[in-house]
C-alpha cells in the first residue's frame, strides 16, 4: 500500500481549514494508508490525534526556523510501514484515482516517481465528507472554477522506498527542491510518470503570509537563492514534462516528448555550464600557470607591447 508523509503550517484560520480537508481525503484513500505528520507546528499535535495519524515532532530547520527537506524525507524512508512513500504539500487534496494510479506506477517492477500537475481551487470551507459524492463535487469545482497549473509546480512526489538517499538540505517553503527530485530521480534512473491526464489533485488556494516578503520572498530570499544554489539550478531545473512516461486510461504510455525537453533545460543551461567548466579549469591550473609566468598582470604587460591593449596616458 501507500505511506504519506508531509509537514503542516500552524493550523490557523484558513490555513487550518485546509490543511484538515487535506489530512481527511488522505486518510480516505484505503483503510491501510498510512500518514505522517511532521513537525512541532502549532495544532499539528492535536489534529494528528484526531484523525488517527502518526505524528513525528521532531525536526531539523534552518536557522531561519524554515525546514529542512532532507531531514523529513530520509526519517521517513527509515520509519514508513509500505515500500511506496509520497510526501505531499498540505494542501493538496487527493482523489480516490491517486491510489489506483500509485498500483498501477507499482506495477512496473522497477524504482519509480510519480507526479503531476495540481488545479488551482479556491476552498473556504471544511469539506463534508460523510457525503457520499463529496468527490465528486470536489472535482466538478475544480473543473469548472480551478485552473491547472504549470508544469514547475510539483506538490506530490510517490516514489519508491529509497530512492532519495544523501539529499543536499534544502529547505521546503522555497523554490527549486520540487525540480531538483524530478532531476535526482531522472539522474538514478528511475521511471519519471507524469500522472495528471488520469489524476487530478486539487490545491487549495492561499496567499503567502507566512513570509513577511509574501510570493517574492518565497521566490528570492536568501534561503530561496541557497535552495538554488544546493539544486544547481538551472543545469537541474527539471518539471513534470522531463517525465519519460504519461499515466493514460489506466495504463504507462512511453512519452518521447521529455527528450525535446531535456534538450531546452540543456541548452538554457549552456552558459552557465560554461562558466563554470571555466573557472573549474582556472583553479585547476593556477599553480602551473604561475610556474610558468601566465599572471594576469604578465599578461597584460605582454598585450600591451603587441599592441594589443591601448595605454591611456597619465594625466600630467
Amino acid at each position: 500500500m501507500l505511506t504519506i508523509f508531509s509537514t503542516p503550517k500552524p493550523f490557523r484560520g484558513h490555513i487550518n481549514i485546509i490543511q484538515r480537508n487535506a489530512l481527511q481525503s488522505w486518510k480516505l484513500l484505503h483503510p491501510d494508508v498510512e500518514v505522517i505528520l511532521f513537525g512541532d507546528d502549532e495544532g499539528a499535535a492535536e489534529t494528528a490525534r484526531e484523525f488517527g495519524i502518526r505524528h513525528e515532532p521532531e525536526i531539523r530547520k534552518a536557522e531561519q526556523g524554515t525546514k529542512y527537506l532532507n531531514y523529513i524525507f530520509e526519517r521517513a524512508q527509515q520509519i514508513a510501514l509500505h515500500d511506496v512513500v509520497c510526501y505531499v504539500n498540505c494542501d493538496i487534496m487527493l482523489p480516490s484515482s491517486f491510489r489506483k494510479g500509485i498500483e498501477i506506477a507499482s506495477s512496473l517492477r522497477k524504482p519509480f516517481l510519480m507526479v503531476g500537475h495540481r488545479w488551482d481551487t479556491d476552498i473556504s470551507e471544511p469539506i463534508d465528507f460523510t457525503q457520499e459524492d463529496w468527490e465528486d463535487q470536489l472535482m466538478t469545482i475544480a473543473s469548472d472554477r480551478g485552473k491547472q497549473q504549470a508544469d514547475w509546480y510539483i506538490d506530490y512526489f510517490a516514489f519508491s522506498r529509497g530512492l532519495y538517499q544523501g539529499m543536499p538540505p534544502l529547505v521546503i517553503g522555497r523554490i527549486a527542491w520540487d525540480n531538483w527530485l524530478i532531476w535526482k530521480a531522472r539522474s538514478l534512473g528511475a521511471a519519471v510518470i507524469q500522472a495528471s491526464p488520469f489524476v487530478k489533485v486539487v490545491h487549495q488556494n492561499h496567499d503567502y503570509s507566512y513570509h513577511p516578503s509574501g510570493a517574492a520572498g518565497v521566490w528570492g530570499d536568501e534561503l530561496a537563492q541557497r535552495n538554488q544554489r544546493l539544486a544547481n539550478w538551472p543545469k537541474h531545473f527539471y518539471t513534470i514534462e522531463n517525465a519519460q512516461y504519461r499515466l493514460i486510461d489506466e495504463a504507462i504510455v512511453w512519452s518521447g516528448r521529455h527528450f525535446l525537453v531535456d534538450f531546452r533545460v540543456f541548452w538554457k543551461s549552456l552558459p552557465s555550464r560554461f562558466w563554470s567548466a571555466w573557472f573549474e579549469f582556472l583553479g585547476r591550473t593556477r599553480g602551473l600557470r604561475h610556474a610558468a609566468g601566465l599572471r594576469h598582470e604578465n599578461l597584460s604587460a605582454l598585450r600591451t607591447k603587441l599592441g594589443l591593449r591601448k595605454v591611456q596616458n597619465k594625466p600630467e
